[in-house]
């Protein structure tokens, strides 16, 4: 076994592979990037060095640099996680070559996938199953319309180069097929450098099953079950379990023989994720092969009791496989595990990636349901130049009813101050039906985006009257400290029931649009909210739960007060209210119909206008990069640009006047 490693990566993978490393006694080796200095991955590893700028070309994805730190380290090895340099099979070489050992598959496997269309043809070859389609390298315009009648319609173009969603049409009618391929092509020139596209059949309403594979230098491959990941967002995960609620014993088999095939096809070594679309009539058909550890691997460990990243240093030391999974075709699974991603975004704002201090980060205590891998605590700063992700939740229960109502009370526990979050859209997507039925398809979010956001209905009405209640008591026990602490702590003045000579004690807590009246202390009040009234009895704050009685129903609260916040949740839906107006000021394109501001802190791409230029209502005037997306900013009406503010390249902080109009002259 390795003595010492290097961790190619940041954030929550790299703390979690320095996790088991410290359990197995192997020194970790982290580098870092000048926005990094201060990271958890950086503390936590036994040593870490600088490897160049905040934006990853100028760092994490610098294997020159990533190597020569391994050589001045003493590392044996190195880890690339997930992401930056994992399935770079160049990196991987020159490890090799270097005397390093990289811990993944070779450099060879990962160029068997690097087209896809190659490796379509490969699986084939193999006996895994493929969609109907066309992977030739004739890319006249004619023959292939003359394949897309051939294949049928629904028809997907994509490019055969890349991925993320990035070259990829959906094709209904021949009609539709030569303005698609166009469009697709030059997409696919900008964005990978080739425009080579690959034509396959559509699988209307599919599921994202995929199959984590296993191999050894020993000749030996094994499956390790599936996770499902159906619940996606413009392509990217959501939500991801174990075992798939769709799957039959049957189905499972095929698709994991299937799995071990690919993984043979390709003389596969280390962890790598067979990734199938799935029909609702059970037809599967080969995707991708991820050739690295997966963001999901999570609820395979909690499901199976395994630890992935030990089983990928002993392969990558030269050990087999344990006997015990060299013998069983299939791993039996110990219950249901189920995962989600907490990020710094606000999906009010279409996701729009969040920045900035975690000023609070409550997140539910670890435990035999409840796992949290993070790379970030409170008080860090979620950086604009990496992924936004805040922790990845997993729970693991026996059932999947169990294992989601897990999840709820995980998210129940959660609390961000500071960058926006998705908290309460993870909420609502565990007790959607469609999620909770088992029965969502991989297009289900994007089509009913509303379902999963916006306001909420029949919200709990006493929610208001809690959080009244918990502030009152809260402002109680603060007055009580101060007079305790005071020189004379009996004083009338210091009384927390706001009793005064020639009046009844009333007290106002303004929340928000709430402005409730108060007669009462210690637990018992009288509230009212103009001409709504509500009795409260028995209140009482015990470890972060309020409980009282509300007209005579008792109810229970989770409650969060941080500063003048007060976040009070009912075990379905939070509520969050603030003791105090907060006269807050958001750009907007209405408050700044004079300008287009940056929206948040980051790199301006392009540049597409000049001083002078006339624009119309919608033109894209620039291009801004930040949390590793693209924004484009668009003018809000027909206007003449009258100034630019900002060059290609530049950094910019948020509100940032980026182009101003000249007046309008009536």
């Amino acid at each position: 076994m390795f003595e010492k490693i290097l961790i190619a990566n940041r954030g929550e993978i790299a703390c979690r592979v320095i996790r088991t490393c410290r359990r197995l006694g192997i020194q970790t080796v982290a580098v870092y990037s000048e926005a990094d200095a201060n990271a958890q991955h950086v503390r936590q590893a036994d040593c870490a060095y600088p490897i160049g700028g905040p934006r990853p070309q100028d760092s994490y994805l610098r294997g020159d640099a990533i190597i020569d730190v391994a050589k001045k380290s003493g590392a044996q090895a190195i880890h690339p996680g997930y992401g930056f340099l994992s399935e770079n099979a160049d990196f991987a070489e020159a490890c090799a070559k270097a005397g390093i050992a990289f811990i993944g598959p070779s450099a060879e496997s990962m160029r068997k996938m690097g087209s896809k269309a190659g490796a379509k043809d490969l699986m084939a070859a193999h006996g895994v199953p493929v969609v109907p389609g066309y992977t030739g390298a004739d890319q006249d315009p004619a023959l292939l319309a003359r394949e897309a009648q051939r294949i049928g319609f629904p028809l997907l173009i994509k490019a055969a180069y890349g991925g993320g969603g990035k070259g990829m049409r959906i094709v209904r009618k021949l009609e539709e097929f030569a303005a698609n391929l166009e469009s697709c092509q030059r997409e696919a020139k900008n964005a990978f450098g080739r425009d080579r596209v690959l034509l396959e059949r559509y699988i209307e309403t599919p599921r994202h099953i995929e199959f984590q594979i296993f191999g050894d230098t020993h000749g030996n491959i094994v499956h390790l079950n599936e996770r499902e990941c159906s619940a996606q967002r413009r392509y990217q995960k959501v939500l991801e379990e174990t075992p798939s609620p769709f799957l039959t014993p049957e189905l499972r088999t095929k698709m994991g023989e299937a799995a071990i095939a690919a993984g043979r096809a390709l003389g596969y070594a280390n962890a790598g994720t067979v990734e199938f679309i799935v029909a609702p009539s059970g037809d599967f058909y080969f995707m991708e092969i991820n050739t690295r550890l997966q963001v999901e691997h999570p609820v395979t460990e909690m499901t199976l009791h395994l630890d992935l990243v030990e089983l990928q240093l002993r392969v990558a030391a030269g050990e087999a496989l344990p006997a015990s999974l060299i013998r069983n075709k299939a791993v039996p699974q110990d219950g249901h595990a189920i995962e989600l991603r907490l990020y710094a975004e606000d999906p009010q704002a279409g996701f729009l990636p969040g920045s900035g201090k975690l000023q609070r980060l409550q997140l539910p205590n670890p435990d035999a349901h409840v796992r949290i891998d993070s790379g970030v605590i409170e008080g860090d700063t979620v950086s604009i130049f990496y992924d936004p992700m805040i922790a990845k939740l997993i729970v693991w229960d026996r059932t999947r009813a169990d294992a989601l109502t897990r999840m709820g009370e995980a998210l129940a526990r959660c609390d961000v101050i500071g960058p926006k979050s998705n908290i309460e859209f993870l909420e609502r997507l565990v007790r959607h039906p469609a999620v909770v039925e088992g029965r969502i398809d991989t297009g289900y979010l994007d089509r009913n985006l509303d379902e999963f956001i916006g306001a909420e209905t029949h919200a709990e009405p006493i929610a208001p009257f809690a959080a009244a209640t918990a502030w009152l008591l809260h402002e109680e026990a603060r007055t009580r400290n101060a007079a305790t602490a005071s020189s004379d702590p009996h004083s009338p003045w210091a009384r927390a029931d706001a009793f005064r000579l020639g009046h009844s004690g009333k007290r106002i807590v303004k929340l928000d649009q709430h402005e409730i009246s108060a007669f009462g202390a210690a637990g018992n009040y009288e509230l009212a909210s103009g001409e709504t009234k509500c009795a409260v009895a028995g209140a009482r704050i015990d470890h972060g739960i309020l409980s009282a009685r509300f007209d005579g129903v008792s109810h229970r609260f989770a409650l969060g007060i941080h500063g003048d916040r007060i976040v009070v949740h009912d075990g379905t839906r939070r509520r969050t209210f603030v003791s105090e107006p907060v006269f807050a000021f958001v750009p907007s394109e209405k408050m700044h119909a004079d300008s287009v501001r940056a929206p948040m802190p980051g790199r301006i791409v392009v540049v597409k206008i000049k001083s002078g230029d006339k624009v119309e209502q919608g033109q894209e005037l620039l291009v801004m990069e930040a949390m590793k997306m693209e924004l484009s900013l668009k003018a809000p009406h027909a206007a003449t640009i009258e100034f630019v503010g900002a060059k290609s390249g530049e950094f910019v902080e948020a509100d940032v006047v980026l182009a101003r109009f000249a007046e309008t002259k009536q």
